[in-house]
């Protein structure tokens, strides 16, 4: 078992800057922290790279390491590493999966317009999971789902289902060719959400936090939707609002 003991180890820095957006994709891979994330990872083999953990760590007796690169790291590497103030010592790097290929018919989608904030995007996706959505399409301006704040939120959903990029504006006559409902979600030509029943398959557009989907995309839906409001507040976090709308257009069907 390899053993890196200086946090200046080229390897390390290496590692510690997969927590920049540029250097994920440049070398095409990631990091998950902590035990539950990287048990996630490794239900999946084909994606882990190699597994790092700080020196007195002791692995869980159930994980099939077997042709798995376990690397050890002292304290100091392993503080380096991590992106956390509590870390659990314990690190998968990870490589993109890659955009699988699907039939459209008979899916659910989730599709996500410019959801900047990474804890928001990485609940969707664990409710969306949850919910039993099919595939998830993160549409332009929406949070990298590789970040760190993403990937603890997303608590491995990430390994579940289908996450892949695209314009949402070209997805959307695709969806509507297949005979897919396309719904949005906005108060301007919207309808309470209890008042449209669910189908075998319908496609969710949730949008960026401040400003809601876009006009254009907006323009191209079968129906917007909205959550009434009964109290005071002015608006529902947009996790919260997806959690909602997912939950009753797959209870309806």
């Amino acid at each position: 078992m390899k053993y890196v003991q200086s946090a200046k180890n080229p390897q390390v820095k290496q590692w510690k800057k997969l927590q920049t957006k540029k250097e994920r994709e440049n070398s095409g891979t990631y990091i998950v922290e902590g035990f539950h994330l990287v048990e996630e990872a490794l239900r999946y083999k084909e994606v882990i790279k190699e597994v790092l953990v700080k020196e007195g760590v002791d692995l869980p007796s159930t994980w099939n390491i077997d042709e798995v690169s376990v690397i050890t790291l002292s304290e100091d590497a392993a503080k380096a590493v991590s992106a956390t103030e509590t870390s659990q010592g314990v690190f998968a790097v990870c490589y993109y999966t890659e955009e699988r290929t699907f039939g459209l018919k008979g899916k659910t989608f989730l599709m996500l317009d410019e959801v900047q904030d990474p804890g928001n995007l990485g609940t969707i996706i664990r409710t969306a999971d949850a919910a039993g959505i099919d595939i998830i399409i993160l549409g332009e301006g929406t949070a990298d789902l590789y970040n760190q704040k993403v990937l603890r939120s997303a608590q491995g959903s990430h390994f579940h289902l289908p996450i892949i990029k695209g314009d949402l504006q070209e997805w959307i006559p695709q969806l509507k060719n297949e005979g897919i409902p396309v719904y949005g979600t906005a108060l301007e030509n919207g309808v309470e959400y209890h008042t449209v029943s669910g189908s075998d398959s319908f496609a969710l557009i949730l949008g960026n936090e401040g400003n809601g989907v876009s006009p254009a995309i907006l323009e191209s839906t079968d129906q917007n939707l909205y959550v009434p409001i009964y109290g005071k507040s002015e608006s529902l976090n947009v996790a919260i609002a997806a959690g909602i709308l997912m939950y009753h257009l797959k209870k309806a069907q």
